[in-house]
């Protein structure tokens, strides 16, 4: 079995996220980047399949150089081998397709991949994915077992789970829950001298097609100050709540 593990390059939950002077890009001045966590859950369940039923996983990046070093973690966890696809994605759509073009080429069984990333957390990648390569798709799985050409995934749906079988080759995202955040795998030294030998392919994208462009970015607004009300002022509570935070 061949799995394709898609990994985006975020920045670390703790940076501080800035824009450039005019607001027409991020600033990416001084940021730290990780795997997006939610593809690590997929990663991490891609690696555990690779245990258990001989699979052989490939992580594949849409991004430039830059990304690099993200795509030697992916290594050092356990995959085994990567693809960079050199192309600074401007939408989810250029990505799409270009993952897209690389699973179709590769033959993969199984495209594995967070439910979205949480940089834009627009979530619209895997569902593309799966449509550009006519597969199956199901989206925000919690559970996935995998039986020769059959996989079986669950998936929260409001008030429950549900359990659905699909027919491989098919497309899985991910989220919380795919695997135990204790089993998420932390690369040790041998992981890591290991990646530094792994294949590392670069392609030229298929497409420079783009649908959807940003035009300006804007920072949350700094939180008002906070305004202490007496227990015994309920008028003036009341008040604040109807007037200013405008929640009654």
């Amino acid at each position: 079995m061949k799995i394709l593990v898609c990994i985006s390059s975020v920045p670390d939950t703790t940076s501080k996220i800035n824009f450039t002077a005019d607001k027409s890009a991020f600033d990416k001045n001084g940021i730290q980047w990780v795997i997006n966590p939610l593809d690590e859950f997929a990663l991490t369940k891609a690696v555990k399949l690779q245990e258990t039923q001989g699979a052989t996983v490939t992580v594949i990046n849409v991004g430039d150089a830059a990304t690099e070093p993200v795509i030697r973690k992916a290594l050092a966890i356990g995959a085994n081998d990567a693809v960079r696809v050199n192309l600074d994605p401007k939408d989810s759509y250029s990505t799409a397709k270009e993952i897209a073009a690389v699973a179709q080429n590769g033959g993969y069984d199984l495209v594995l991949c967070g439910k979205e990333s949480i940089d834009y957390n627009g979530g619209s990648v895997p569902g593309m994915v799966a449509q550009l390569l006519n597969q199956p798709f199901v989206n925000a799985s919690v559970g996935l077992d995998v039986n020769g050409n059959d996989a079986t995934a669950v998936r929260e749906i409001e008030g429950g789970k549900e359990t659905i079988s699909v027919k491989l080759p098919a497309v899985i995202a991910g989220q919380k829950g795919l695997v135990d955040e204790k089993d998420l795998i932390i690369p040790n030294m041998r992981g890591i001298m290991s990646a530094r030998t792994k294949p590392l392919q670069v392609v030229e994208p298929a497409s420079s097609e783009v649908k959807v462009q940003g035009v300006t970015y804007d920072s949350v607004p700094p939180r008002a100050a906070v305004k202490m009300v007496s227990p015994d002022n309920l008028d003036e509570l009341v008040r604040l709540l109807h007037e200013e935070a405008k929640v009654i």
